[in-house]
């Protein structure tokens, strides 16, 4: 099976100057734990809520702080004509639980989530 077969394509995205609290209330609008960072139409990063948490709440540091400031800039991607099996090894390999999809001119294309997988790969997959 492909990534683009598994993916989330609509992904919503912000910029590096996005503030932290406007990332926040995005994930919760769009139930999701992670949105891309783009500048110049490429991925620049990545935010989580778990950046949101370790990085800015449990330091008691304010949300009105952009998120170029906690976002992970070393994002681990994959391409949506990959197979969902190796994608899923890279994310074993790299300990994450989450690739940003790339299309074949380098622009976003979606997200690939452990929960994608399991929904439309197989639970035994991600045991795996």
């Amino acid at each position: 099976m492909k990534v683009s077969e598994a993916m989330t394509a609509q992904v919503a995205t912000a910029t590096p100057q996005t503030t932290i609290a406007e990332v926040a209330r995005t994930m919760a609008q769009i139930e999701s734990g992670a949105v891309p960072v783009m500048e110049d139409g490429k991925v620049v990063g990545l935010i989580t809520d778990r950046d949101i948490v370790i990085r800015v709440v449990a330091k008691g540091d304010s949300v009105d702080g952009p998120v170029s400031e906690v976002m992970s800039d070393d994002v681990e991607s994959c391409s949506e004509d990959d197979n969902v099996a190796d994608a899923a090894a890279k994310m074993g390999n790299h300990q994450i639980r989450r690739l940003v999809v790339l299309n074949d001119q380098g622009k976003l294309a979606g997200i690939l989530s452990l929960g994608d997988i399991a929904q439309d790969y197989g639970a035994k997959a991600v045991g795996k």
